[in-house]
Order: structure tokens, then sequence, then C-alpha cells
């Protein structure tokens, strides 16, 4: 065998990577429900709408919100005649103990009245503001609308969900591995998403590991990006996790060799070429990283290694009778 046709093999540090499917869904989805019972009316969204925090949804008006404001305005029309009787009396006391005619005990309770009654009004002017805001829905959140769970001019209970919100901050990556791969992947390991048709990767992290059986023999893994991103809902791609590292041998992948479903490479020695089985692993362009099978300083057949590993098969075939 020429030395031209032999390659001495070396060990390198190679990454394993786990390769699979992955689809952009929402964590969860926000639902926004009603204060208070009402009326709804005013529904300003549409189903796939975008909304930024704050913005006014719908509004609910009826009975029940018309008795609520009511209730509310009374009690800020008493706390403010309180307040105005309360301020009278402190003056009052004030002339008088001013002529003698009081007693700076009936000022200090005269003064203790005029600050609960202040308190008391700023406490029903709260109140008001808060019925009011029962009144409006808002966006909790920057997303977009999933789903119209109520119509304009329903009536709903409190608590009862109107719509239903996809946040922004909410979503990220369901990917599904299989066999080894799932046993291997761990929460915190890192990688890149590349969605179909777009060849900008995305830094990714696992952050679940759902450690269940799917129907088909898979095992799903929630990933979150590292970075800022605008993903969509529902995309897809292909999302690569990077293992641990790895000292393997690297050889040519011209000189494996598949005979009845093993690998095989032929090691020159000083007897001739024997035969010697390996378990392949990852590749890297042009080569092929063995897991096992062979040691590193081996000196291996790389050219025409097929026909060298079969030669002499002619003259051990017998033709039928």
């Amino acid at each position: 065998m020429a030395a031209a046709d032999l390659v001495t093999v070396h060990a390198q540090m190679v990454a394993r990577h786990f390769d699979a499917f992955a689809r952009v869904e929402p964590i969860a989805s926000l639902p926004v429900r009603a204060a208070q019972a009402g009326i709804l009316s005013a529904v300003r969204v549409l189903p796939g709408a975008a909304v930024r925090k704050g913005q006014e949804l719908a509004t609910l008006g009826g009975p029940e919100i018309r008795a609520l404001l009511a209730a509310r305005e009374a009690a800020v029309h008493s706390a403010q005649a309180r307040l105005t009787a309360a301020s009278k009396a402190l003056e009052v006391q004030r002339t008088q103990l001013a002529l003698r005619l009081g007693t700076r005990q009936s000022l200090a309770d005269a003064q203790s009245a005029a600050t609960a009654a202040e308190a008391g009004l700023r406490d029903a002017r709260a109140q008001l503001r808060a019925a009011q805001e029962l009144c409006i829905l808002r966006a909790p959140a920057d997303g977009a609308v999933l789903a119209l769970n109520s119509a304009d001019g329903e009536r709903v209970a409190a608590g009862q969900t109107v719509l239903t919100l996809q946040t922004d901050n909410r979503l990220w990556l369901k990917a599904t591995y299989y066999a080894a791969d799932a046993s291997a992947v761990r929460v915190g390991m890192r990688g890149t998403f590349v969605a179909t048709g777009d060849s900008v990767p995305v830094a990714v992290q696992v952050a679940s590991v759902f450690a269940t059986i799917g129907r088909g023999g898979g095992e799903s893994v929630g990933l979150r990006a590292i970075t800022t991103t605008h993903w969509l809902n529902g995309e897809f791609g292909t999302v690569t996790l990077n293992g641990p590292q790895r000292r393997l041998i690297a050889v040519p992948t011209r000189a494996l060799i598949l005979d009845h479903g093993r690998w095989w490479v032929l090691v020159h020695t000083a007897h001739g070429e024997q035969p010697q089985a390996v378990a392949p692993g990852p590749t890297r362009g042009w080569q092929t990283f063995i897991d096992s099978g062979l040691a590193p300083g081996a000196r291996i057949v790389v050219e025409n290694a097929y026909l060298e590993f079969h030669r002499g098969v002619s003259k051990s075939y017998q033709p039928p009778d």
C-alpha cells in the first residue's frame, strides 16, 4: 500500500449538536375580564389587532354601572359637605380662641375633625375614580388580540372573559427531540434558531424540558430568545443546540466502508490492512468523527478503501449450479 493512500488519524475537540424542528408559540394567553357586571359596548378592536398597554378596548354600561357611579358620586358630595362644615367649625374655633372665648382643646378637636373630613373626601374621590375605571376595559400589556369572547351589546358578569390577548413578551420556541437526543438536552443549553425563509440566526436557550413523552415518542422542549427579537406566532424553522465538547477521532469520510449494516475502516498494520469496526458520529465538511473503535495515531486506508476492503471477494464467489 502506497504511503499516499494512507492517512494518520488524530483526535479533535468536537461539540455535539442537536437539531430539531421548532415553532414559535405563546407561552400563555392573557384573558381580559370584566371587573363589574354590565352591558358591553364600544368594542374598539378586532381579532388580530395590535394593542398597547393601557389602550381602551371596550366599555361597560347598564343599570349596575349607573347605580355604582351614582352611589360613589353621592359619597363624594357627602364627603365634600362634611369637609365644608368641618372647615367652618375650625374657623369658628380659631376666632373664639383669638377672642378668648374658646379653648385650645376645642381648637384641636376641630382641627382633627377637619383633617378626618379631608381624608374622607380623598377616599371618596378615589373610590369614584376606581368605579369610573371599572367601566373601561384596558389592555394590561402590549400584544395582539387572539379572540373576542363577548359581543358588543352582550351582558357580562363580573370576572367574565371579554377578550383574549397574546402578549408580545410571552412567545417562545417549542421543539421536539427524540431518542438519545431527548435525554441529552438540558435546561440552560444554548444554540441558535433559524426561521424558514430567514438566514439570520437567533441565539436561544433551553428554558424548560417537559419530561413527558408525546404521541410520536418525542420530548418537548421550550426555548427563549437570549436577545431581543420579534417573533411571530406560528413561524417555524430549525433549532440547533450546542452540547458539551468531546474528544473524537477525525477520519476522511471516503475512508468509511459500509458492509452488512456495519461501518468499517481499513487500518494499516505490519501484517497488512486489517478491517476495524467503528461507530461514526457527527460530520464536518469532508470529515467524519468516530465515536468509538479507533485510536489516535492509527494509519487508515483512504484511497480506494472500499475496493481494498472487498478485494478477493470474486475468488470466494461460486456461481450457482
